[in-house]
């Protein structure tokens, strides 16, 4: 089936030919292609000190420009996280790619807070169709395997926003930093295109009315099955919190970590920004497993969000950085558990609406509390605003750490 056929969701006249790919290819591909949006997503991190010198942009513009991309990721999600089921997985993965080169093309040549908003918001959709894609597709394909169709879901979502802002800084090394990196991720993601069109794409597993079949992709509202009702808004806070910590570090953090760390080194900053998200990525690898992993998840991570402000007063860089450490591993630990207690639970059918749902509340995360802080650096400082940024985070994850530890010490009473 041709892609143009998913997208206006008819059956082809005839069978051409195409690429039977193997189970490895197809699960590689869906893992390659949302890591590789993700990765350009946060391409910008270590960049944005240049960008806002550049553009004379505040610390409140830059978390415009970052929350543009947030905004735009959560009405995508809203909007088009079910769209993969009619459409096809395939089909919605191309249209992200799609996206992502537009986005990337508008930020590479931006001269104004405008025009990088708007690159960052068709970033944010394309973040958002393919979400919920890939997720779905990493569950078709392990059908026996949810735990590990999850797994593959968090790693690669973790391991392509950490592995972002190493790339921009290494990228920004070359001439004109503030372009050529996005000039050379253009080529890689459009390089992309040429194995999703070729692939033989599996039906659509909702296939849509043969009259009107556009009304199946009319926005939906969230909706959650009763019986993943209480993983799906665990999952949901946790996530939140995780996000809220992720979009600090990608936004305003690297100018933070910069002062702590007396340096101007893009790629050491770019660096220090990955370093909470790659240690979630390494946490999907180890896998802790026991009864009480989420629990001492959320309290490893509220040690090292906690830690920040101690960092930052006494000016320790290995402070800074095992801080960031304890608090990536333990929100990996976390929330791979709690991810993964929804994936099993909610019908295979209503995966990837759920899972949109699901980033829904924590991409959210990245949005309000960052534009929170970013206005707050303006009225009192970034380091009192940080301060009291992380230990609000800090003081929240203890309090959800306690519950958890009550909730799973119950059953075996």
């Amino acid at each position: 089936m041709s892609v143009i056929n998913e997208l206006r969701m008819r059956a082809p006249l005839a069978e051409r030919r195409s690429w039977d790919a193997s189970l490895a290819v197809r699960l590689a591909l869906a893992v390659t292609v949302i890591s590789t949006l993700l990765i350009g997503a946060n391409l910008a991190t270590p960049i944005y000190p240049l960008i806002q010198a550049d553009l004379h942009l505040s610390s409140f513009a830059v978390t415009v420009a970052f929350a543009s991309y947030v905004v735009a990721l959560i009405a995508g999600l809203v909007l088009a996280g079910h769209w993969s089921d009619h459409i096809g997985r395939r089909a919605a993965l191309v249209l992200a790619v799609v996206l992502g080169l537009l986005g990337a093309a508008l930020f590479a040549v931006a001269t104004s807070l405008p025009m990088l908003a708007a690159g960052r918001a068709l970033q944010g959709g394309a973040v958002a169709l393919a979400t919920g894609a890939s997720a779905a597709a990493l569950r078709d394909l392990l059908p026996s395997r949810p735990d590990w169709a999850s797994r593959f879901t968090l790693m690669a979502s973790a391991g392509g926003v950490a592995a972002g802002p190493v790339i921009g800084g290494l990228l920004s090394l070359l001439p004109v930093p503030t372009r050529t990196p996005f000039i050379l991720y253009l080529g890689v993601l459009a390089s992309l295109l040429i194995p999703l069109v070729l692939l033989r794409a599996r039906p659509a597993i909702k296939a849509a009315a043969a009259v009107n079949p556009l009304s199946a992709l009319r926005p939906r509202r969230p909706a959650v099955s009763p019986d993943a009702r209480r993983s799906f808004w665990t999952a949901a806070s946790v996530g939140f919190l995780s996000f809220a910590v992720f979009g600090f570090t990608l936004s305003l953090a690297p100018t933070w970590f910069a002062e702590i760390a007396g340096t101007s080194s893009r790629p050491l900053i770019g660096l220090l920004a990955a370093l909470v998200l790659g240690s979630s990525a390494v946490s999907q690898l180890i896998s802790p497993r026991g009864r009480f992993v989420v629990p001492v998840g959320l309290a490893a991570m509220a040690v090292g969000v906690g830690l920040l402000p101690a960092a930052e007063v006494t000016g320790s860089l290995p402070l800074l950085v095992g801080a960031c450490l304890v608090a990536g591993f333990g929100q990996g630990m976390a929330f791979r558990v709690v991810f993964n207690e929804v994936s099993v639970r909610v019908d295979p059918s209503l995966h990837a609406q759920t899972i949109s749902a699901v980033y829904v509340i924590t991409y959210l995360g990245s949005a309000v509390p960052v534009l929170g802080l970013g206005a707050a650096a303006g009225i009192w400082g970034l380091n009192v605003s940080v301060t009291v940024f992380a230990l609000t985070i800090a003081g929240i994850c203890s309090v959800l750490a306690v519950g958890s530890l009550v909730r799973r010490h119950r059953p075996v009473r």
